[in-house]
């Protein structure tokens, strides 16, 4: 097998290292067996590149496989003569290759349009007239009408109660559902389908956000592959090499990413920008007020055009929209239909990893190949998904919205409407009233809730939840609320004006937890945390992401999970995979593509006094424990030239260190009146800021952004500008400058981590985690507290990981690794490090004697 993996071709755009062909023919063999894979290759390695091209030769060379086996499996067992036999092969084989040919031969025509159409816009040419929305996209003139609920008489709890309404469960109207349906692009069975197009397998590529995805376009515009079918022609005219057929590719985004209504897309709540989209669906819409950009029969061949334009070329998510733009059709739903035709599909993590997603996106996994990038957080990634929270103040706010509303409309609200509206009245009330005790009690900051205790208001144990939770779906009465709030304050002239509809709907946000609290998973707990009166909160959060994941598992051909730091590895295994035998798990962890003289790895485990550092909870607030960590820090910066970073375990003990330092002298005599003034003679100082206590919006983010941006843009200036001098950044371990951040080169020669940044165990919500883990491996036969210590542990490492593998970015690169700290000392922790530092580290030392080493790793660097 070894001998078959070096011989392979995978059609790297350039030499690839040895670890790359390695990690190369490990995700060729995991997708050719139909394993799940756990790899780990270091950021710098070309992970993407090889990712690409180990599963793209696999994929190419299954489709050729399959092409040919196709005709001969077709004529087994027929008693015809070998004659007709071979002739019926060769003809359906014939007429395959001519619509393949077709196909090619119009996304061929299409890349000479665009060519010539980008060289007339290089030369100055007047752009084509883009297609202008109509006046009436938008928001129309309403009335109050327009937000009353339509009657609501279903209560059968059967599964004919859904014909009735406007929309199905994936957010689609009835219109857009027959629509889909007549073009074979609906999110129902394949035998459904009245499109003869086949879903070929395919490789559903998964990361985090829509940046890292953009990233993995841009290499995948350098991959040349041979194709899996050869048609006539075989080499190129110009350059007489094989000829190499283009990867087939979409992005699938969020309506967010994708609206090209501008009367919607201002919305910048994804929950707003998807109500208002579902809107204007609506049947009661009039014609000349819906989305001019909405599929319909009439514009089909835009839909087409669009497919075919989106798949001549290698495009992004930015590239889809200007090109829904530029044709004139909406490429949230326009996209759909490409899928089919694809190699490859790109999508965030939300889109792959929730089943409702998907379905709304009429994707199926089933025998398919799932790629999941930047896997190091998948696991948190889907207990995010899969949790939600809701505040005092909201429930307060959603509640006094519901008020308001109801007795606007209290006489159009008959029925099955009336009843469930004053239903979800008792449970807000219940809700806020358990608040507002916990609220009251200043001791309390965070425990587990009984279910019981937030229905405890009268006459909610007369509330069928299955009915009251159907009932919020169906009606769609959080839109209708939230939309007749903005209309009221617009017309009374209120200074909010228009504000509910661009943030995410105070109910609908409400809803959501309503729903989590319906029907609550075993797997999940609730819990309340209480800092401060102002911020009490309720959240449902998913203790065990294994039955999420699991479908996606169960369907996929083959799963590959990767990273530049999935050490340590176990707790893939343990708590995401547990019901797949070992041989269906394959583990590979990369060394890094530097030679081992560019790295320097070490323990500082003691002080310049000689004591030991211990940054455990208990310990690392003592004041000289921050006196000494100063100094350790001192001794860092004078011996490393241009940008050091250090990450502390959070930005509590960041703050505090950094006001003990401010007001403490330095040891030596000097002109510096602190140590943080000492530290500040040598190189000039950078601070994370600190904006993860803002709330989870598209605002917020903006401003998160913005801080980090901001941040980073000065310590990069500090060090280009300071010729040598370099900068210090203080940063925090999951913070917003420990992922996805380049310090490569001459930003980062040194990175610091203070300490291991271990979760606070006596929190409510790791109390349960971990009583949740114990309980499941003791059910199952193991030791239940050692389970449980070793992912507390797994986590932490896994945080450090990706901190200290933000230095080396580059085959050329060097940098120097601390980890202060008595423990990381310890074989245990070690083995948690990533191969390719754990087999550079040396033996742990002392803030003194690290200073030699430093010096003597720096002095033969070309600086």
């Amino acid at each position: 097998m070894a001998n078959e993996g070096d011989a392979r071709d995978f059609h790297h755009p350039y030499e690839p290292y040895d670890i790359q062909r390695q990690f190369m023919n490990a995700v060729y063999e995991c997708l050719e067996n139909g394993k799940v894979g756990i790899f780990e290759s270091p950021t710098g390695t070309g992970k993407s590149l090889s990712l690409i091209c180990g599963s793209l030769t696999w994929l190419r060379h299954h489709k050729r496989q399959s092409f040919e086996e196709g005709f001969t499996a077709d004529s087994e067992g027929s008693d015809e003569p070998a004659w007709i036999l071979e002739h019926a092969r060769r003809q359906k084989k014939q007429a395959a290759l001519a619509r393949k040919q077709e196909f090619d031969d119009r996304i061929a025509k299409l890349k000479a349009k665009e060519k010539k159409i980008q060289n007339r816009f290089a030369n100055g040419e007047p752009q084509l007239k883009r297609h202008k929305a109509s006046p009436n996209d938008a928001d129309e003139d309403v009335n109050e009408s327009h937000f009353a609920l339509n009657d609501y008489e279903s209560d059968n709890e059967g599964g004919d109660h859904r014909k009735m309404h406007t929309f199905n469960e994936f957010g689609l109207s009835v219109e857009n559902q027959n629509l889909l349906d007549q073009m074979g692009y609906s999110a129902k069975n394949k035998e459904d389908n009245v499109d003869d197009v086949p879903d070929e397998i395919k490789i559903f590529f998964c990361s985090r956000t829509h940046s890292q995805l953009t990233q993995f376009s841009s290499e995948l515009r350098r991959v040349r592959m041979p194709p899996a079918i050869t048609p006539q022609v075989t080499t190129d005219s110009d350059d007489g090499l094989l000829l190499a057929e283009d990867v087939k590719h979409i992005s699938l985004g969020s309506r967010k990413n994708l609206c090209i209504n501008p009367n919607v897309n201002k919305l910048r709540s994804p929950t707003a920008i998807n109500e208002r989209c579902m809107e204007l669906q609506q049947p009661g819409v009039a014609s000349d007020c819906k989305c001019s950009f909405m599929p319909n029969k009439e514009n089909e061949a835009l839909v087409n055009e669009f497919r075919d334009h989106a798949l001549a070329k290698i495009r992004d998510i930015e590239d889809l929209g200007a090109l829904g733009k530029r044709i004139g059709i909406c490429p949230y739903y326009a996209s759909r239909p490409a899928t089919k035709h694809c190699e490859i599909v790109t999508l965030p993590y939300p889109l792959l990893l929730q089943k409702s997603a998907r379905e709304a996106l009429g994707l199926s996994l089933k025998d398919h190949v799932v790629i999941i990038d930047e896997a190091h957080n998948l696991m948190d990634a889907i207990a995010g998904i899969h949790s939600v929270s809701v505040t005092l103040k909201q429930a307060q706010e959603a509640r006094m919205q519901l008020t308001v509303y109801l007795q606007r409309f209290r006489n159009k609200l008959k029925g099955k409407n009336r009843v469930y509206v004053a239903q979800i009245l008792r449970l807000l009330d219940s809700i806020i009233a358990f608040l507002q005790t916990k609220a009251s009690q200043a001791k309390a900051t965070d425990g587990v809730v009984d279910t019981a205790a937030l229905l405890t208001g009268k006459g909610l144990d007369q509330i069928n939840v299955y009915k009251l939770n159907t009932y919020l779906q169906d009606s769609r009465l959080a839109r209708k609320v939230d939309g007749y709030t903005a209309y009221a304050a617009q017309s009374q002239g209120s200074d909010r004006d228009r504000t509910p509809r661009e943030t995410v709907p105070v109910l609908t946000q409400v809803q959501s937890f309503l729903m989590a609290l319906m029907n609550p998973s075993e797997e999940g707990r609730f819990f309340f945390t209480s800092e401060e009166a102002s911020s009490v909160m309720l959240r449902y959060m998913l203790l065990d992401p294994t039955f999420h994941f699991k479908d996606v598992v169960e369907d996929a051909r083959a799963v590959v999970l990767a990273g530049g730091t999935m050490s340590p590895m176990s707790d893939y295994e343990h708590h995401l995979l547990p019901y797949l035998e070992p041989s269906k798990i394959m583990t590979l962890s990369c060394g890094h593509v530097i030679p081992s003289s560019n790295l320097l790895a070490v323990p500082i485990v003691k002080t310049h006094r000689g004591t030991e550092f211990d940054f455990t909870f208990e310990k690392r607030n003592s004041e000289q424990m921050m006196i000494d960590l100063a100094h350790a820090i001192l001794g860092v910066v004078q011996h490393v030239p241009d940008g050091v970073v250090i990450f502390f375990p959070s930005y509590a003990y960041l703050d505090t260190c950094t006001a003990t330092w401010k007001r403490t002298r330095p040891l030596v005599p000097s002109e510096s009146s602190s140590i943080w003034d000492s530290i500040l003679s040598i190189k000039p100082i950078f601070l994370e800021q600190r904006t993860h206590s803002l709330p989870d919006n598209a605002t917020a983010a903006s401003a998160r952004d913005d801080a980090r941006d901001s941040v980073l843009s000065a310590y990069s200036s500090a060090i280009d500008a300071g010729k040598g001098r370099g900068a210090v950044l203080f940063a925090v371990i999951g913070g917003s400058l420990s992922e996805g951040i380049n310090f490569s080169d001459a930003l980062g020669r040194a990175v610091v981590v203070v300490g291991l940044p271990f979760p606070n165990p006596h929190s409510a919500e790791w109390k349960a985690k971990m009583q949740y883990i114990s309980s499941k491996a003791t059910s199952q036969g193991r030791d239940g507290k050692a389970v449980a210590r070793e992912f507390y542990e797994n986590g932490c490492m896994r945080a450090v990981n990706q901190s200290v593998g933000r230095a080396i970015r580059h085959r050329g690169d060097f940098a120097s690794i601390m980890l202060l700290d008595r423990r990381y000392a310890a074989p245990r922790i070690q083995a948690k490090l990533p191969g390719w530092i754990r087999n550079s580290l040396a033996n742990g030392t002392s803030a003194r004697e690290v200073e030699k080493q430093l010096d003597a790793f720096f002095a033969g660097k070309n600086i």
